[in-house]
């Protein structure tokens, strides 16, 4: 059993039947819970994907990610240290592509050790993280 870090651009692809990536983000999924796989992810990505989720699919679309989706994922708490150490993160790399969601991301990926990102993302890649697709 590997540990795996979620990203919001996985979930979405995962939920969303028209996303370009959707059919190998059903793949992969059904791998990682096949292979019982930690699935990891923090409550900023949860709350990105709430977010995403309302303005494109409605309220029907969270629901049913809160009640399906959502358990299965072991979540990392963003307190104010972890929020501040992400700021401070961000304003260092000074790249525009980066958002604050993506940097805390990556910083809990190490914290978690994880072995692998579940995601669509390149800034992972370019992280350094072996990506799942």
């Amino acid at each position: 059993m590997s540990r795996v870090f979620v990203d919001t651009s996985a979930l979405l692809a995962l939920l969303n039947r028209t996303d370009d990536s959707h059919v190998a983000a059903k793949k992969a999924f059904a791998k990682l819970t096949a292979r019982q796989d930690s699935l990891v992810t923090t409550s900023y990505v949860l709350v990105e994907t709430y977010a995403l989720l309302a303005r494109r699919f409605g309220l029907e679309a969270v629901h049913a990610f809160r009640e399906d989706l959502a358990p299965l994922l072991d979540v990392v708490w963003v307190g104010s240290e972890l929020h501040e150490q992400g700021v401070d993160t961000l304003l260092q790399r000074a790249k525009r592509t980066l958002s604050l969601v993506d940097v805390i991301s990556f910083i809990t990926a190490r914290q978690q050790r994880v072995q692998a990102v579940f995601a669509y993302d390149r800034d992972f890649q370019e992280e350094g993280f072996e990506l799942l697709r």
